[in-house]
């Protein structure tokens, strides 16, 4: 049963991204008008391309959520600070220090972001235990597919260190790390909580680290396992983001 309360979170996460959808789509139509403007002009001088993008999660196998362009937020977050993100969920409180200096893109996000309650009323949907192993959040959608309308950076992503033979170095158990396609400059909202030292590629930026309380709420989850008995999918203990908060240490 979703609690009026939720239902009010949710209303106003699916206004913002219709805000965000309505801003690019004034963009698009901008850029098209730019383009005639451009192809005339283009006949005594010359014009420009296009760009796009497009989102999925982790480790090459995850879900398209569809063609995103939007722009991200404006960087306002003091680059020289360090901010925490408080996660309040049901399960406790997990605790994320993030560095502004090495992540500034991503740090700005989640200010933005949870400024927006995005965040709050949203599930952790993916839980993996086998190979990789994380909890993954910060979908509003909560199956995997959704995103804030923009999409960010790769950042700090040279302290992970040389990728071994494989093509993948160790994200350390308490690294909260960026969801994105398996290609560069692909991260939106989606995050994951590593439990255990898992092998990834060195593509997910590393934005923070997690608490020691944070890191046992998260293990308690994963030892509840996967719904279905597999080894990938919806945690069998459900947990929810009640609160998102970012605050400047």
């Amino acid at each position: 049963m979703v609690s009026s309360d939720q239902r009010r979170r949710q209303l106003a996460r699916e206004k913002y991204v219709r805000q965000q959808q309505r801003r690019e789509e004034a963009r698009r139509r901008a850029r098209r008008r730019n383009t005639v403007v451009a192809g005339v002009v283009a006949v005594v001088l010359a014009a420009g391309a296009a760009v796009y993008a497009s989102v999925r999660l982790t480790d090459g196998d995850a879900k398209p959520s569809g063609e995103n362009t939007g722009a991200a937020p404006e960087l306002t977050i003091d680059r020289n600070a360090s901010y925490t993100m408080a996660l309040d969920t049901d399960r406790g409180r997990v605790t994320v220090t993030m560095d502004a200096a090495k992540t500034p893109h991503t740090v700005n996000s989640f200010h933005h972001l949870a400024e927006k309650k995005y965040f709050d009323g949203t599930k952790c949907h993916r839980l993996t235990t086998d190979g990789i192993f994380v909890l993954q959040c910060g979908d509003p959608k909560g199956d995997g597919t959704g995103d804030p309308g923009y999409t960010l950076p790769d950042e700090n992503l040279a302290s992970l260190g040389k990728a071994g033979a494989n093509g993948k170095v160790v994200y350390r158990a308490g690294t909260a790390a960026m969801a994105n396609t398996g290609q560069p400059g692909t991260g939106g909202s989606q995050f994951f909580l590593v439990y255990k030292d898992s092998p990834l590629p060195p593509g997910y930026t590393p934005f923070g680290t997690i608490d020691a309380a944070g890191l046992k709420v998260v293990r308690d989850v994963a030892a509840g396992g996967v719904e279905g008995g597999g080894a990938d999918g919806a945690p069998k203990k459900a947990v929810t983001i009640e609160k998102a908060t970012v605050t400047k240490k």
